[in-house]
């Protein structure tokens, strides 16, 4: 059983509005307990056992919409007292027309807070003896939001796992749900309770990008397999504080239904390659890019498929670390820790291949084909470069093409075109890559969302400038990138 408590002692998401309406009675806005309605949404969709006591004070009194989401056996509405016991509870009974069992007193230690509540002359009340509720405060608890505020979403959710295991109940205030206090040292914990609660697993591989005065999410599969965004999934990222969502539409195999008119469409690319067999890619190729193949031949270059194990983690970190510069750029693995590398291909998924360059017995190159819907991509391609002149990143190109053959992947992708590095171009459309245009769709989702789509704010600055400014920016590009990570390790000490 996973029991939980829940303090609302304020009634919106925003600070201010909670002090205004809590000091003055003014209503400002629609989203009055809006969070305390999706923590309570989130619960009735776990598959968990539980118990759930909403501790509410007579300023967060439960709207019709949020006593509709309590109305199951898994919640209880309890009071939170915070001046007069008798009366909080009158008003709380009267209100909600539930039978209250249990009571918590709210804490107001601060000078601000109690003048917003109106405690001029003390800081907690005093419960009359004869009170007819039962005290919350005789269970251990564990502050989530305490937790969040210190430790890491991976620390939170394990500290949090043992202590209900232990027989602790999970305590925590909704309007920390997605913020992070500066004076009471609370902290976000959404992400954690969505772990306990094993719910909402559709944003598991969203990834968000904060920018200016927006935020952006992106589904990391969305080259992978379709996406095609519900209005369901829609609302869910509205309210977690997302403004813009964006997708891709994999064109190359698939069509999405027709897409409401205030969805922004704008173009976008990848770098593609069909696959028949190796026997075919081989005959389009050209005659240099097969003399590179059979160049690492010749060099006793070695490809295949390899099981992910430490020694193959110990050569994927000593390529990583073997240079701070690649591609005239920095190169942001360098300095990485072999305990890092080694968490990052031992977690990789099922559908993750590892393709490995040897030489003799040491491990000089490497690329990591992620395998989606009828599509494989090359997220890292990657060799030592001391042996540049054995063409170990042909030789991996022309691999994964047979695994993807072998496989009956039909499409094979590496990264874009034309926004990168006109080398790096070269080489892709070398190995038979060719650029094809795609769509990519950006969904408003808030009023910050549409103004940032109007103003043309949602596209990145290397997307927005014309391809002869941005190659013309490269060569200062490199250098400022060059400069900080040598004046970085010089500081080091390196």
């Amino acid at each position: 059983m996973l029991t939980i408590r829940i303090d609302v002692d304020y009634p919106y998401p925003s600070r201010f509005k909670s002090f205004i309406y809590t000091a003055f009675g003014i209503r400002l806005g629609r989203d009055y307990l809006r969070n305390s309605k999706i923590i309570a949404r989130m619960i009735n969709a776990s598959p968990r056992n539980v118990k759930t006591y909403w501790f509410f004070t007579s300023k967060t009194i439960p709207d019709t919409e949020l006593l509709k989401l309590l109305d199951t056996m898994r919640h209880e509405v309890a009071l939170h007292v915070v001046n007069n016991p008798y009366e909080e509870l009158r008003l709380l009974e009267e209100k909600t027309r539930r039978k209250v069992n249990y009571y918590t007193v709210h804490g107001t230690s601060r000078f601000l807070a109690r003048i917003m509540w109106k405690r001029f002359q003390y800081k907690s009340p005093s419960i009359p003896q004869g009170f007819p509720l039962h005290s919350f405060h005789q269970f251990k608890k564990l502050g989530l939001d305490v937790i969040c505020h210190t430790y890491s979403e991976e620390q939170s959710t394990k500290i949090a796992e043992k202590a209900v295991s232990n027989g602790n109940v999970l305590h925590f205030h909704p309007i920390w749900l997605f913020q992070r206090g500066k004076i009471n040292h609370r902290g976000p914990f959404y992400e954690v309770l969505r772990r306990i609660l094993a719910v909402d697993t559709e944003l598991d591989t969203l990834v968000l990008q904060r920018k200016v005065f927006f935020s952006i999410a992106r589904d990391i599969g969305e080259y992978e397999r379709d996406i095609a965004p519900t209005e369901e999934f829609l609302t869910k990222l509205r309210e977690r504080g997302i403004d813009i969502f964006t997708f891709i539409e994999r064109s190359w195999c698939s069509k999405s239904p027709t897409p409401p008119r205030h969805w922004v469409r704008e173009e976008d690319n990848i770098a593609i390659l069909q696959v028949t067999s190796f026997e075919d890619w081989w005959k389009t190729i050209d005659k240099k890019t097969r003399n590179m193949v059979r160049k690492a031949e010749k060099s006793g270059i070695e490809t295949r498929e390899v099981d992910v194990n430490d020694k193959f983690a110990e050569g994927v970190w000593r390529i990583y670390n073997e240079t701070p510069i690649r591609q005239d750029r920095a190169f942001p693995h360098y300095g990485i820790s072999l305990d890092t590398v080694r968490q990052g291909v031992f977690s990789a998924k099922n559908c993750v291949a590892f393709i490995g360059a040897y030489l003799q017995d040491e491990l000089v190159g490497f690329a990591q084909l992620v395998i989606g819907d009828n599509i494989a991509i090359l997220s890292q391609l990657l060799s030592l470069q001391k042996h540049f002149d054995k063409a170990v990143n042909n030789a991996l190109i022309a691999k994964a093409v047979e695994l993807c053959g072998e496989k009956g992947v039909n499409w094979l992708m590496y990264g874009r075109i034309e926004t990168a590095h006109p080398s790096l171009d070269r080489f892709k459309r070398s190995n038979g890559f060719i650029k094809f245009s795609l769509t990519r769709f950006y969904v408003p989702l808030t009023r910050k969302g549409r103004i940032a789509v109007k103003l043309g704010l949602h596209k990145d600055i290397k997307d927005a400038l014309p391809r002869s400014v941005r190659y013309a920016l490269l060569p200062l590009y490199c250098w400022v990138s060059r400069t900080r990570v040598r004046v970085k390790l010089m500081l080091k000490g390196k």
